[in-house]
């Protein structure tokens, strides 16, 4: 494992005490990382499920689950008043009853309801669920952060010899960002990278031209949501519209930016689509080594996490302490 990821490990236990939501107690993934977080102290762990079932399962027997708790929805003295809230949430989509319960017993969206009543402080599913499933419990019941219109999503890359961290965004959830969702996707991510890594955010708005080296509405796309972030969040030390060569490397941003406060010293990318982003960040990890940690889903008012299906139990454990120490 990476020693900058342990590190995470440790900071969140020495900074955060937070209580950490997992539906999917069926997965034994989910149920090992649930001992594992619980014994190193990164959280306060439920488990959405049955104790004596997940218990007797003979694929983690022996598992200590002493330090674990564990919440049955539909037998939870919650159940009907989230239900009933679920219900006022939905109204205008003219919900049913019976659509409703349904609804709450699932665990995700169970989950989504401890969130938003405060009863927990992150959740992580998807082991199990595809990622629609897990945006619709946060977007319907969690509900966006203030100021924020729009969900994204940051993906860690760690240089192989751990010496530089960058953020990459939004390369998993919003395909063709318009101007002010790009003002967001900065905020938020800055937000994020700081949270999680102790350090400045510098950001940098990527395109194909750097500060009107050629005229293009891709490239005014990124020159107006530059100026909108700067407008909204003032406190922000953003710059763009930047080459990617220009945002990280030092002589290249001083040649084509000079007076940039951003050029050739950027840690935050936000890139100016979908495309442009997911392709980035693989080409980055395959070609370049660079170890990716992600995507961290980011927007909401309390972290929601979503899995690969594919996901380790380490993959758990560090998300885990990668969202205590975002809801710092």
């Amino acid at each position: 494992m990476l020693k900058m990821l342990e590190n995470l490990r440790k900071r969140a236990i020495d900074e955060t005490n937070v209580h950490l939501l997992l539906p999917e107690a069926k997965d034994e993934r989910i149920v090992k990382a649930a001992s594992e977080i619980a014994e190193l102290n990164i959280a306060k762990v439920t488990l959405l499920g049955n104790e004596d079932e997940i218990k007797n399962a003979k694929s983690i027997k022996g598992l200590s689950l002493d330090k674990v708790n564990f919440v049955i929805p539909q037998k939870s003295k919650h159940f009907n008043i989230y239900v009933d809230i679920y219900m006022e949430l939905r109204k205008k989509r003219g919900i049913q009853k019976k659509e409703a319960i349904e609804t709450i017993e699932d665990p995700t969206f169970f989950a989504a309801m401890m969130l938003k009543n405060d009863l927990a402080d992150i959740c992580i599913s998807g082991a199990m669920n595809p990622t629609s499933h897990v945006l619709k419990a946060g977007l319907r019941i969690v509900k966006m952060e203030k100021h924020i219109s729009t969900m994204s999503s940051d993906i860690f890359m760690f240089s192989p010899d751990e010496s530089k961290i960058f953020s990459f965004a939004d390369c998993a959830v919003v395909p063709n960002p318009n101007s002010e969702h790009l003002a967001e996707m900065a905020y938020a991510t800055a937000k994020t990278h700081k949270s999680v890594f102790n350090v400045e955010p510098v950001v940098a708005m990527l395109s194909f031209a750097t500060k009107g080296s050629t005229s293009h509405p891709f490239v005014d796309k990124v020159h107006k949501a530059v100026e909108i972030a700067k407008e909204k969040y003032p406190d922000l030390n953003i710059d763009g519209e930047l080459q990617a060569d220009a945002a990280i490397v030092d002589a290249i941003g001083k040649k084509k930016a000079p007076g940039s406060k951003v050029a050739g010293k950027a840690n935050v990318l936000i890139f100016p689509d979908l495309n442009s982003a997911n392709i980035g960040y693989k080409l980055v990890q395959r070609l370049g080594g660079y170890e990716a940690v992600g995507p961290i889903l980011q927007g909401l008012k309390k972290p929601m996490h979503d899995l690969s299906r594919g996901c380790s139990v380490d993959d758990i454990v560090n998300l885990t302490a990668i969202a205590a120490l975002q809801s710092k």
